[in-house]
């Protein structure tokens, strides 16, 4: 998308994020922003001790503790809204006094710091001055987050391992992911050894070597790249790179299926199981009309397990649909973006605001499962556009924090290639299955918003056996007439689903989709709607083969124009207490 293109209904919109966790609201800015884990210290190196009458105070507000400026500026604006606070006592456990007296007979989860005589809660703006006036209290402060040490890479400790449950399967066998995106810089550390082939199949001009935009890097960093600290979904993994888009991170259609081809010539040769599409085309289009939707379905009949982004123009307040090649293909395994809040515990998730979301123009529902994808800190090229037009998301040399559902997918594509590296006789249905039949549902988040949940990599990799969540549509598969090769009859499916709309069930009747808590009650009836298909404006054969032409020359890309999503300082980052409690396994995400 460029810029001046608007965000409104259905649109060739970019994979990138945007919003303010917990804003409703959404400006056009589709990425996170702000320097992240700059001047970070421990949290009493934060406190410089000067006169209060240094800070503005209320009017006529007894004020007798100190107040970190901002946060008293905050709560003077905002005296309703929510603080994470430490608050300080003066002696003889007078901080749990003063809190207890504040809160009355409000229940609320309060830290005990026996150590400096204080307490760590979340309280509202009023609460905070009430405290501020308490002459048994010392100083009330910010709960910010800290780092374990420096901002370097060996002690970095991202979240979103610890929610998934990648960070117990680090050491564990992959099989080889292709990464279809705009190339991987190859002398990055995170990869040595491990990048099998790097193939340019860009047609358009203004393409540099290796990865000119940085957004293929990020996304291979995240499905695997290996060093400590950055370890990605499956740091074991082989990777082969296919580069189909310029240094402006826009591509042909066609260079997309091209490389769904390469991939299929390919696959032997180098062991490739797994291929992620973190992109989606630029026309909505049903799936048995459309190119891309044909290529990466014969990647999947081929024993290719295809993840596609959901995309990022979604509402955070209603469906948005998700219409574009190949996250509206049924077949393949299509993810969203999920917000981990403040924890690693999976009760604070939701979905990202800007995750596409709702029935195809065929009447799936998709996305099928979400990932983490928001603030997330991965590898960038320092010479790419990315790097040089978001400076202010540069966390340390080499490295930038971004948001999207470009970067929820490559996770998924790490637990496949996890899931093969220990059944390696699984096929994609059953790699999907088993990572759906694995994901955790969120109860804060919107019905079919996350699809059937958050991923988790242990009770999915360890299953030892998966129930098809496409045994409905594996009966339309057919061979060629011509080339022998398995195929979709998109026709005999057409006119099933219009004489019976009860056929998709036949994919939830599988004993051992029982298990699963959201199995009959939600997704199994949610997961097509006749309603959604019949409304379906591809109709008309005739159309469709308009759309189709048009298709073949149009973009599959992402935008890049967003500005100004305020920064969440440090948020993808794990609480160091967090961090100890999982380490010594007293916290179970």
């Amino acid at each position: 998308m460029r810029n001046g293109e608007q965000r409104r209904g259905v649109r060739a919109s970019a994979l990138w994020g945007s919003g303010k966790r917990g804003d409703g609201s959404r400006s056009n800015a589709l990425w996170g922003s702000g320097k992240r884990r700059t001047a970070l210290f421990a949290t009493l190196a934060l406190v410089v001790l000067v006169p209060f009458g240094a800070a503005a105070s209320p009017a006529k507000q007894d004020v007798s503790a100190y107040v970190t400026p901002s946060l008293l500026s905050s709560v003077q604006v905002n005296p309703a809204g929510t603080f994470s606070v430490i608050v300080q006592g003066k002696a003889g456990n007078q901080a749990a006094k003063a809190v207890a007296g504040v809160l009355g007979a409000a229940k609320k989860d309060v830290k005990n710091l026996r150590s400096i005589d204080g307490m760590a809660v979340d309280l509202n703006g009023a609460q905070v001055l009430a405290l501020a006036a308490d002459k048994h209290v010392s100083a009330v402060t910010l709960d910010a987050r800290v780092r374990l040490s420096s901002s370097s890479a060996a002690d970095t400790k991202e979240k979103w391992p610890f929610v998934t449950g990648l960070d117990k399967y680090s050491g564990a066998p992959a099989a080889t992911i292709a990464i279809v995106d705009s190339g991987i810089d190859a002398s990055r550390p995170e990869f040595a050894g491990r990048i099998a082939a790097n193939v340019n199949l860009t047609t358009l001009t203004g393409n540099s070597p290796g990865d000119g935009r940085g957004h293929g890097t990020f996304v291979a960093g995240i499905a695997a790249g290996k060093l400590s600290g950055r370890d990605g979904a499956a740091p074991n993994a082989k990777i082969v790179s296919i580069d189909v888009m310029d240094d402006q991170g826009m591509a042909r259609t066609s260079d997309v299926i091209a490389a769904a081809d390469w991939i299929l010539a390919n696959k032997a040769q180098y062991g490739i199981r797994v291929a992620n599409f973190s992109l989606h085309s630029s026309v909505a289009n049903s799936f048995m009309y459309d190119p891309l939707d044909k290529a990466v379905e014969r990647l999947w009949f081929n024993g290719v397990v295809v993840v596609a982004a959901a995309g990022n123009y979604g509402y955070a307040d209603r469906p948005s649909g998700v219409p574009f090649a190949p996250g509206n293909d049924p077949f393949v395994i299509t993810v969203g973006a999920s917000d981990t809040g403040k924890s690693v515990s999976t009760n604070d998730d939701v979905a990202a605001p800007w995750s596409a979301y709702g029935y195809t123009l065929d009447g799936f529902a998709k996305p099928d499962v979400a990932a983490p994808g928001r603030y997330m800190v991965g590898p960038v090229p320092v010479t790419s556009t990315l790097y040089s037009e978001r400076p202010d998301h540069i966390t340390d040399p080499g490295y930038m924090e971004l948001s999207g559902t470009s970067f929820a997918a490559p996770i998924v594509s790490g637990i496949a290639a996890l899931i093969l590296g220990k059944h390696p006789d699984f096929n994609p249905d059953q790699v999907k299955g088993a990572i759906m039949i694995g994901a955790k549902p969120l109860p804060r988040a919107t019905d079919m918003s996350e699809g059937v949940g958050e991923v988790n990599a242990g009770r999915s990799i360890e299953r030892q056996g998966a129930p098809n969540p496409n045994r409905a549509l594996d009966s339309f598969i057919v061979s060629d007439p011509v080339s022998g090769a398995p195929i979709f009859d998109a026709a005999s499916w057409a006119a099933k689903a219009k004489g019976d709309a009860s056929w998709a069930s036949a994919s939830w009747s599988d004993a051992s989709w029982a298990s699963a808590s959201w199995a009959s009650a939600s997704w199994a009836e949610a997961s097509w709607s006749d309603a959604s298909w019949a409304s379906a404006s591809w109709a008309s054969t005739a159309s469709a083969a308009a759309s189709w032409a048009d298709l073949s020359l149009a973009s599959a890309s992402w935008a890049d124009n967003a500005e100004g999503e305020t920064a969440d300082v440090d948020s993808g980052a794990i609480d160091p207490l967090e961090l100890q409690a999982v380490l010594a396994g007293t916290l179970d995400p």
